[in-house]
């Protein structure tokens, strides 16, 4: 299993070292301009201030939405974990099966990796990912530790509510049930805060801002 599991990372990193080298080879040769007007370098500044972001919670609870809006108050980019999802995990979601440790091992370290590389760039980014057990938030902040965890909590009947007015791709919403049954919720060692979904997105935003600047900025 050891020696599975250390084939799957090495797999991983070397698909991520060759985006990154493409990438660079990009900008040296001018298909990529490197140059930052005023207004980007002011809006890195900002961004700058606050570590990597991992907004989680169970499917439903809003993570894109309040992602997707927080970058955009922050001056962060943001990414939608789902998004970076291997096609047989999204194949398997789709189907009505939940994903195991197995099939999240791969995704969370092509997350981890995203956001270490972005963060030594000097880009912290905010990405949604479900987060659910304290096992898959150590493999999410291996490559940057200082990434703060923004757990959308709320009831399942709250959730399931908002469930039954969308249609997601891949995750059909049987597979709420199996959500709560995994989320393990953050502990007083981990760096997090937790938000009562239940808000507006706009206070939930604020309320996240707040508690940040509070307590992760210096």
């Amino acid at each position: 299993m050891l020696g599975r599991e250390w084939g799957i990372r090495k797999r991983v990193s070397e698909i991520f070292s060759q985006q990154i080298c493409i990438k660079s080879a990009l900008r040296h040769t001018g298909q990529i301009d490197i140059r930052r007007n005023d207004a980007s370098n002011v809006r890195k500044t900002v961004a700058s201030q606050f570590p990597p972001l991992i907004v989680m919670g169970v499917s439903g609870s809003g993570k894109s939405t309040v992602g997707a809006a927080l970058g955009t108050e922050l001056g962060m980019q943001f990414i939608d974990g789902d998004d970076l999802h291997p096609r047989a995990n999204k194949e398997k979601m789709a189907a009505g099966h939940a994903l195991n440790d197995e099939d999240r091992a791969p995704w969370l370290e092509i997350i981890a990796e995203r956001i270490g590389a972005e963060l030594a760039d000097g880009n912290p980014i905010i990405v949604a990912c479900s987060s659910l057990k304290r096992s898959y938030r150590r493999m999410l902040t291996a490559h940057a530790p200082t990434t703060v965890f923004v757990h959308l909590c709320g009831e399942r009947d709250v959730i399931a509510e908002r469930q039954s007015h969308r249609n997601h791709e891949y995750m059909p919403n049987s597979l709420l049930d199996s959500q709560f049954d995994t989320l393990e919720p953050l502990q007083d060692d981990e760096r997090g805060v937790l938000v009562d979904l239940t808000q507006t997105p706009d206070d939930i935003v604020r309320s996240i801002k707040k508690d940040l600047t509070d307590t992760f900025v210096d």
